[in-house]
């Protein structure tokens, strides 16, 4: 019997709210993650986190018997097909017809979609609204990163924006980012704010990066007039992001180089791109690649119409149509994020880019979790993210080898599909 879609979230918030599986061990499989392929492989998995892996049964079977033994182990044959990283994206707003600004319901429902797609791990971004609106959002997602592994915390794209490069954004709300503005939102989130776009050359845009940079939050140049001498002093003072390279700020110029040159040659940043040939050609795309090596971090910006069908949705308190998946404000046909998901991103820099697995596989997994430090043990994650090793975090997927196609999930140990 098919699972209702409020079904499917109860199944999937149930497992995100509860502890790690049994041990297990994922045999026969690729392993793909940024370090490379390595076939005929296995994982073993204890207390949600990768104990052990190797090559060959002999391996396989000592590990098994230091576990419990296969009585106690269940042991799952990968069929040849990959298995790598859970995905992690640190820019997407919503899917299944909700936001993560919708309350606890919209985070439970937007989440489900993204996790059975491979999304392991989100920061969950909250687009632009009053103060008062944005400060409770940011309480609703310290309660869930509280609650659930999966919500690493939240990004706030917004207020703090340039009027000409608002995008889908509701520029009645846009504001500088005055020390009382900042503090009222670092207070709200507390602790849990991860990431906030904002236009450097904005009054007061310095001193907000250094202050949020000094609360630990990382602060990402975007949605942006910024001039290259700008935007490298926005570098400097703390922010590690680009947010979207290329969507929401000054285009390339040979005389007027604007921030996208700023951010390739510092090699601090980690620059986002979304790898869905809407918002960015695939020329653009392939060419920006070739920017920062490593340091390119592929996101989604996924809005509440990912994983439905063409219509009308909401951005915030804006219209959006969506027309063949691609979505744009009513008013004025600014595009309003995308409905993309991790999975595809991956498939298409493979397939339509010409990447090689283990980079694609980078950029959508051990990249973000840098940004971070997520790719390291730290107080948010416990065990690092972002590769099939022992120490990390057991969040894995299994995916066809051929369509790249996510078959199965695990998240710190919790299957999830």
């Amino acid at each position: 019997m098919t699972e209702t879609r409020e079904q499917v979230v109860a199944r999937v918030t149930a497992a995100m709210e509860g502890g790690a599986d049994d041990p297990f061990v994922i045999r026969n499989a690729v392993k793909a993650d940024a370090r490379g392929v390595l076939p005929g492989a296995w994982v073993s998995v204890a207390d949600g986190v990768i104990d052990a892996m190797g090559a060959g049964d002999a391996d396989l079977e000592t590990r098994v018997a230091h576990l419990g033994g296969p009585d106690r182990v269940t042991v799952i044959d990968a069929g040849g097909m990959l298995v790598t990283p859970g995905y992690v994206d640190i820019h997407a707003h919503g899917a299944w017809e909700r936001s993560f600004d919708d309350g606890p319901d919209g985070i439970a429902t937007a989440r489900a979609w993204h996790l059975l797609h491979g999304t392991t791990r989100q920061v969950l971004s909250l687009i632009t609204n009053p103060l008062d609106v944005m400060e409770e959002n940011l309480r609703h997602v310290k309660a869930a990163t509280h609650a659930r592994p999966d919500v690493l915390g939240s990004h706030l794209e917004g207020p703090f924006l340039a009027l000409s490069r608002k995008g889908a954004h509701d520029p009645n709300c846009l504001c500088d980012p005055t020390p009382e503005r900042v503090e009222r939102l670092l207070k709200a989130a507390d602790g849990t704010l991860r990431q906030i776009t904002l236009a450097p050359e904005r009054e007061h845009g310095m001193e907000a990066v250094r202050r949020f940079a000094a609360a630990g939050v990382v602060p990402a140049v975007g949605h942006c007039d910024a001039d290259y001498g700008v935007a490298k002093r926005a570098f400097d003072a703390g922010a590690g992001l680009m947010t979207h390279m290329f969507n929401a700020m000054n285009g390339l110029h040979h005389r007027d180089p604007g921030p996208i040159p700023a951010a390739a040659e510092d090699p601090r940043v980690v620059i986002e791109l979304i790898n869905d040939g809407f918002h960015v050609a695939n020329p653009a795309l392939r060419l920006g690649l070739k920017f920062a090596p490593h340091r390119i971090a592929f996101v989604t910006d996924a809005m509440a119409a990912t994983g439905c069908p063409d219509g009308a949705y909401k951005l915030g308190a804006l219209d959006v149509n969506v027309v063949d998946g691609h979505a744009r404000l009513v008013s004025n046909g600014a595009i309003a994020g995308s409905t993309l998901i991790l999975e595809v991103a991956v498939r298409r820099a493979v397939h339509e880019l010409g990447m090689g697995l283990a980079d694609a596989i980078e950029a959508a997994t051990l990249t973000p979790a840098r940004a971070f430090g997520f790719d390291r043990p730290n107080p948010v994650t416990g065990a690092p993210l972002g590769l099939v090793a022992p120490g990390y975090a057991a969040d894995l997927l299994v995916t066809d080898p051929g369509t790249l196609g996510v078959r199965h999930v695990w998240c710190a140990g919790r299957r999830v599909s």
